[in-house]
């Protein structure tokens, strides 16, 4: 950078709100206080208007909670979170995703998910695989997203992995179909 300013004047409509600002001031011994121009007016953008005066939408509530991979879920009891984490509860089907692309594996994820939701099943395992990088690869770093999107997070009440070494596995406990 030059290191150069640019001069640059006030606009009318500034200059008209500072005078309006200043007349509120009390001028000092001696000084007068300067004569106001037309305070401008300005109108809002219809869409801004539109905006304003429309009541703002109700928040938008989620169904199901937020699912963290290792993190007990509310309304799982202790004793069944345990047996999940520690790899007790031994899932009934297995994904392995090895050797898929990301959006390959998403849609294997997804059909996975309520084909064995569809069937009654309880626990699953999907294996992501742990990556060739320290931050993991690319399936295991997706995979929680994945969890957490709408149509598949009502499906799920609790992941963990079975191992503490073997984080490229996760466990689902899968909810209860309703009927």
């Amino acid at each position: 950078m030059s290191g150069r300013r640019l001069k640059r004047g006030l606009s009318e409509a500034d200059r008209a709100l500072w005078a309006h600002y200043a007349a509120q001031v009390a001028p000092l011994r001696g000084r007068a206080r300067p004569d106001l121009p037309p305070m401008p007016v300005v109108e809002a953008p219809v869409q801004a208007r539109a905006a304003a005066a429309a009541p703002p939408p109700p928040p938008r509530m989620l169904h199901a909670p937020v699912i963290t991979v290792g993190a007990a879920p509310a309304g799982l009891d202790a004793r069944r979170w345990t047996a999940l984490r520690r790899g007790k509860l031994r899932p009934e089907r297995t994904l392995d995703l090895h050797g898929h692309r990301a959006h390959e594996a998403h849609g294997l994820v997804r059909a996975f998910l309520a084909s064995a939701l569809a069937d009654g099943v309880r626990c699953v395992c999907i294996v992501t695989g742990k990556g060739d990088r320290a931050e993991g690869g690319v399936l295991r770093r997706e995979f929680p997203h994945w969890l957490n999107a709408p149509d598949l997070r009502p499906l799920v009440l609790g992941a963990a992995h079975p191992h503490r070494a073997g984080t490229g596995a996760v466990h689902l406990l899968l909810r209860r179909a309703r009927t």
